[in-house]
């Protein structure tokens, strides 16, 4: 069982990329590659840890979340300002906010197990609704893309139930 960190955290200024997409079409791997390939580009950068971004649609009901739900998805870091924006990225401000954040471990082609508990167990069992801001995970130091050891924290945006 999974036990979150609950984070307020301040609005972040990120520069990145970003795409709308599918689980079932899935384009993570297209998008990060096509970040990472030009990440140096981006000057004021605050930190090493790596933003994967998700923006649904704030009428979206988790529960009837599919493989065909469209989203928009970035890959982004967080910088000091938007003065400077390469080519073909694009600015996104994070707004601040109380966020459940859980480590996952584990490679993340198996991070379904985890979505399922997070939004069939946990949410509808705490003191908590799901709040429309954007959801994120942060890869830092300790991400290893596609390996059983890999860890990343996962932030999902909640309010109090009133």
């Amino acid at each position: 069982m999974m036990i979150p960190i609950f984070k307020i955290i301040p609005e972040k200024k990120l520069v990145g990329k970003c795409i709308k997409m599918t689980l079932a079409g899935n384009k993570t791997f297209e998008l990060w590659q096509s970040f990472m390939s030009r990440r140096k580009e981006i000057r004021n950068i605050l930190t090493n840890e790596l933003f994967s971004i998700q923006v649904y649609d704030p009428s979206l009901d988790f529960k009837d979340f599919n493989l065909e739900t469209v989203h928009e998805k970035w890959a982004a870091v967080e910088v000091s300002d938007f003065d400077v924006i390469p080519d073909e990225m694009e600015p996104f401000t994070l707004p601040a906010g109380l966020y459940a954040v859980f480590l996952y471990k584990g490679n993340p082609n198996d991070f379904a197990k985890t979505f399922h508990y997070i939004f069939g167990i946990w949410l509808p069992a705490s003191d908590y609704l799901l709040d429309t801001r954007p959801h994120f995970e942060i890869l830092g130091e300790k991400y290893k893309n596609n390996d059983p050891d890999s860890e990343e924290e996962v932030w999902i945006p909640i309010k109090l139930k009133k």
